[in-house]
């Protein structure tokens, strides 16, 4: 006696993955090598640049060597450099970009989130400029944050020329980051 199941469940086919974005492994990699690599100059760049305006604004000289600002010879006019520092930001966040603004990291993490990992190119410019100016005439600001959201402006632009994907362009922000927090912890560890 056979039993015949007249409601059988359809065959069921293996769900097959939607189409994966195309992710070319090894150009990504090269790219966030250099990605790394530049960012890595740009933290350099800032560690100088902070130096410089350092002795421009508190020692009037043109060096990118750092000097203790207990040495400056201002007297209590000293109180008014980091008041100059803030005017010369604000300025070039309001005619320059509105971008430069903030700490960096919330900045470069939005970006990612919301921007489709696209940052404009002038942020790479401004930002670790600003940053410097800031730093450099006493602001109380870290350089982590303006290095990382410069290294991601950078990423972003070589995605952009290269006409990677979202998702690549993605992959270059873990490597910029630890990038770019290494070498700027390696270039003020010097300091102490």
């Amino acid at each position: 006696m056979s039993i015949s199941n007249d409601h059988q469940a359809p065959e069921q086919t293996p769900p097959t993955p939607s189409q994966p974005a195309q992710f070319r492994m090894v150009l990504v990699s090269f790219l966030s090598a250099g990605v790394g690599l530049v960012a890595g100059v740009v933290a350099y760049a800032l560690y100088k640049l902070i130096g410089l305006f350092t002795n421009l604004f508190f020692f009037h000289r043109l060096s990118a060597d750092f000097t203790s600002v207990r040495f400056h010879h201002l007297g209590p006019w000293v109180i008014l450099i980091p008041v100059i520092g803030g005017i010369i930001v604000g300025i070039m966040a309001k005619y320059g970009t509105p971008k430069i603004k903030g700490h960096g990291i919330p900045e470069a993490m939005e970006a990612v989130l919301v921007n489709r990992s696209r940052i404009a190119p002038r942020v790479a410019i401004l930002k670790p400029i600003s940053a410097a100016i800031a730093i450099g005439t006493g602001g109380p600001f870290g350089a982590e944050g303006p290095t990382i959201q410069a290294g991601g402006a950078i990423g972003s632009l070589v995605g952009q020329i290269l006409h990677t994907t979202t998702v690549e362009r993605n992959r270059f922000g873990p490597r910029k980051a630890s990038a770019t927090i290494l070498q700027t912890k390696s270039c003020f560890d010097k300091l102490l």
